[in-house]
């Protein structure tokens, strides 16, 4: 959508760059929330069998955008991420996870080992849990 503007629009987008000066400006902060059923045919009076969802204009994406990509590399440099989180950073997904779990099943059955592994299914963990104790606990892991 952004590709058709026309130039003297995309002018305009030049104002990011100031907004990390001055502020972002709040219209950019808002969205239109609405629900969505999880899955037809669940019960539609139960609450639970919705998710939420977000609306913003494309020019809020565009300027997450720009803050993802101004963003991430200093926390990749000051290695704030743990090691092992793979969700959420560029070049990385789950799967890299689960090869390395593969990874040390195999080795552990070459060796004739035992391997124990330890899993935590923390169900709607950021819902219900403050962030502060997630994060400590992530950190032990």
């Amino acid at each position: 959508m952004l590709k058709h503007l026309v130039e003297s629009l995309l002018t305009i987008l030049l104002l990011f760059n100031g907004f990390w000066q001055e502020g972002f400006p709040t219209f950019l902060a808002k969205s239109y929330c609405c629900t969505h059923p999880t899955r037809p045919g669940k019960d539609k009076q139960d609450p639970n069998n919705y998710r939420p969802i977000a609306l913003t204009s494309c020019l809020s994406k565009l300027l997450e955008r720009m803050v993802s990509a101004r963003l991430m590399p200093v926390l990749e440099r000051s290695k704030w991420f743990v090691p092992s989180q793979s969700g959420f950073r560029r070049m990385r997904n789950t799967m890299d996870n689960l090869l390395k779990l593969e990874t040390a099943i195999r080795e552990a059955f070459v060796r004739k080992k035992h391997l124990v592994s330890i899993y935590f299914v923390i169900e709607k963990a950021y819902d219900r849990t403050r962030r502060y104790v997630i994060l400590r606990f992530v950190a032990l892991v």
